[in-house]
């Protein structure tokens, strides 16, 4: 008689649970604005996905004592569309739903948000700040640089998850840590490994070609992140150092080998597919499946950092 498999001493953390924290965070400001702040969405597409993350948007707005207006437009009229609400003192946040033209023109579109509206942190500035590890926009330190929303959100789940140690300088707190993204996407993976490397963790970055090192060297002594090549390196390499893995690829063909996985390690999906399979829990000390709400959240934090400095 076979004997029975042990237990798994797997976490699995939902995105809702980490959200709650996030939301208490964002209603009390709201709170002290003593007002609703404005978000406005702009869809100029007929993707499904677009339309659906509008709905959640509105949706999530509203619950949290936020005003949101979506604003349906040709692809013609988009540009015009934002350069009016760029204008218009109501508006507190621009969201586009992305892609529209789905090539440089989208690229385009992003820089001509407002940067004091831009909650999506997609403008030149934010971008700039984010890989030069500038953290604020004025001398002063008293306005945020706004992160891009997905990135920020993995970060807030790292430090819910207590990855991050506070007792560490603000900056280096995860020092000591070596993360593996898979994903290196302009808009997530990249970023994101920068954000980390810049808090002081050593970071591989794989993609389809090849791998990536983020580190700001031995002893955090530079100031912000550098890449290296790692030349004949795949994830066979990165996954067994890593006590943090976290993955995004799109499609649902994509599996993390487990088997390659260190035990104990923290894992976290942000694609939309499960890019884990459910034997993650026979590795992993903490897996947290998806993202999606944490990610909303973020927005309307960003919104609430942009009312706030209007």
């Amino acid at each position: 008689m076979a004997s029975a498999p042990e237990p798994s001493h797997c976490k699995v953390i939902l995105a809702g649970n980490i959200a709650k924290s996030l939301q208490n965070e964002v209603q009390e400001g709201v709170k002290k604005l003593e007002r609703a702040p404005l978000l406005v969405g702009f869809l100029a597409t007929d993707d499904a996905a677009s339309r659906v993350y509008a709905d959640w948007t509105g949706k999530t707005c509203r619950d949290n004592g936020f005003d949101f207006e979506l604003r349906e437009v040709t692809k013609d009229d988009i540009e015009e569309g934002i350069m009016s609400a760029n204008t218009d003192d109501k508006v507190d946040g621009i969201i586009v739903y992305y892609p529209i033209h789905g090539n440089r023109q989208d690229q385009y579109l992003q820089q001509i948000v407002d940067i004091g509206k831009d909650v999506e942190g997609l403008s030149h500035k934010y971008i700039f700040n984010m890989y030069q590890n500038i953290r604020f926009l004025d001398d002063a330190k008293q306005r945020k640089s706004i992160l891009p929303c997905t990135p920020l959100a993995v970060i807030k789940i790292l430090e819910y998850l207590h990855v991050y140690n506070p007792i560490l300088p603000y900056g280096n707190r995860l020092h000591g840590h070596t993360v593996t993204i898979i994903n290196r996407s302009e808009v997530v993976g990249r970023p994101l490994a920068a954000l980390l490397a810049n808090d002081g963790a050593n970071v591989y970055s794989v993609d389809i070609d090849n791998v990536e090192q983020f580190h700001r060297g031995e002893g955090l002594r530079k100031r912000r992140h550098t890449v290296d090549e790692k030349g004949g390196w795949t994830i066979e390499h990165c996954l067994p150092l890593s006590d943090v893995v976290i993955s995004g690829v799109p499609g649902d063909k994509y599996k993390v080998p487990v088997k390659l996985l260190r035990n104990g390690a923290v894992c976290i999906n942000f694609s939309s597919e499960k890019n884990f399979t459910p034997e993650v829990k026979e590795k992993a000390s903490i897996y947290v499946p998806a993202i999606g709400k944490v990610t909303i959240i973020v927005l309307l934090r960003n919104l609430l950092v942009s009312a706030c400095t209007k």
